[in-house]
């Protein structure tokens, strides 16, 4: 994989808007679960650490040029650095670590540090972060990233969890740079099956929603 500086990456996180997020513990059902994702379009892909053999699937899927991989619940500078080594674009973690983000600037590639609280997010920004995850949603998740980026609109948000096909859109309306799917997209019931068809439509109708989106704007 030809490598890309953070700032490349970052433009081109902010131009694809929407991630999709594997965590199984089953390898080949991640692998699976994924290329469906990637048939229905989406083109910024994560895989969590959590995921038995995520640093093979981060190598295989960083070797096709039309797609930004990144690794997720990254904890420690030594994963990121593996991560990186195995072909990761971008390291996203659940929590605001500064050696992680430091890390994360050595290597060139942008972080994604998790925050709750408006202090947290505004203290990963201080460390360098390039953007901040809101983990967990609160319920009135809109609403809540509309009063954070009043008084902080300098802030970059990228939720993940409450973010849904129904409410992607609004999200977006509320100023937030890009959003990651997990549950979502990859629903239990079609992991258990697996139904790829569903997942692989499932993506289909979220890029189509941000194609149409995107026009309109």
């Amino acid at each position: 994989m030809k490598r890309i500086g953070k700032r490349s990456v970052v433009e081109a996180i902010e131009r694809e808007r929407i991630s999709a997020i594997i965590r199984t513990n089953d390898q080949a059902l991640a692998k699976g679960a994924m290329e469906a994702a990637v048939e229905g379009g989406f083109r910024m892909v994560e895989f969590t650490l959590t995921t038995p053999g995520a640093l093979v699937l981060i190598t295989e899927f960083s070797k096709r040029s039309d797609l930004i991989v990144g690794a997720g619940t990254v904890l420690s500078p030594s994963q990121a650095r593996d991560a990186v080594s195995a072909g990761a674009r971008f390291l996203v973690s659940p929590i605001v670590d500064r050696e992680v983000i430091e890390e994360a600037a050595k290597l060139d590639v942008p972080s994604i540090p998790g925050a709750y609280t408006p202090t947290e997010m505004q203290t990963a920004y201080r460390c360098g972060a390039d953007f901040v995850k809101v983990f967990p949603m609160p319920a009135n998740g809109v609403g809540f990233i509309e009063a954070v980026r009043g008084p902080l609109p300098h802030l970059r948000l990228f939720p993940t969890a409450g973010v849904t096909p129904d409410n992607f859109l609004e999200y977006l309306g509320a100023g937030c740079a890009g959003m990651g799917f997990v549950r979502s997209l990859f629903e239990p019931a079609d992991l258990a099956g697996p139904d790829f068809v569903a997942i692989r439509e499932r993506a289909a109708g979220i890029t189509t929603r941000l194609a149409e989106w995107r026009s309109s704007q």
